[in-house]
């Protein structure tokens, strides 16, 4: 991944937003406050925003970028967490152009911020439940011999498949938890959108390799 390739990764995430904005809305109003879906926008939207007359000497700055516009921008949870995971995630790549391996470990690093800051785990009913799967299977594609592009690949799967987890879960974490056993039967919005943010990494590396 160089440069390009991260602006372009921030791009098709606020595209997708952009696309599923009315969807995640549906999903929080559900369970939370009815806002994921309009605070994501506006947040990835002002990163588009910032990115266009930023210039950015290493992926790392593409995403510490994004983040300190998430935190600024987007209210509720979804800004620190989102935000926090991107700077940590920019703070370990300091190089014009980074491989599968060194993704991973920021990866790795925006995971640890997320939960550092939430305190959530895999089946709380949250954005980890997305994310740990996908890292998950992201780093065993690489650990068999697999490209940044298979990678990708498998980390969306797999986030796909967590967020559908979530639908029988019971929330322990942020709004959704104060509905106890109402929260079971609906689709965590974190999770929807963390599922979103993976698979545009997944199209956006195989558009890059075509």
């Amino acid at each position: 991944m160089n440069v390009a390739l991260a602006r372009a990764w921030v791009q098709a995430i606020a595209a997708a937003i952009e696309e599923q904005t009315d969807y995640l809305t549906q999903l929080d109003s559900a369970i939370g406050d009815a806002d994921h879906g309009v605070s994501m926008r506006r947040g990835f939207g002002a990163v588009v925003t910032a990115l266009a007359g930023f210039e950015a000497q290493t992926v790392g700055d593409v995403f510490v970028k994004t983040g300190s516009t998430l935190v600024s921008s987007v209210g509720g949870a979804s800004g620190p967490l989102y935000g926090s995971a991107f700077r940590a995630m920019g703070k370990t790549l300091g190089e014009p152009e980074v491989d599968g391996r060194r993704l991973l470990a920021a990866l790795t690093d925006g995971l640890a911020a997320i939960q550092r800051l939430g305190a959530a785990v895999a089946g709380d009913k949250t954005m980890v439940d997305a994310y740990v799967p996908a890292l998950a299977a992201f780093e065993k594609e690489l650990s068999d011999g697999g490209t940044l592009v298979s990678a990708a690949a498998h980390a969306a799967d797999a986030a796909e498949d967590g967020m559908r987890g979530t639908t029988s879960l019971q929330a322990r974490k942020g709004r959704a938890s104060y509905l106890g056993a109402r929260s079971v039967g609906h689709q965590d919005p974190g999770a929807t959108s963390t599922a979103l943010l993976f698979r545009a990494l997944a199209k956006v590396t195989a558009t890059a390799a075509s």
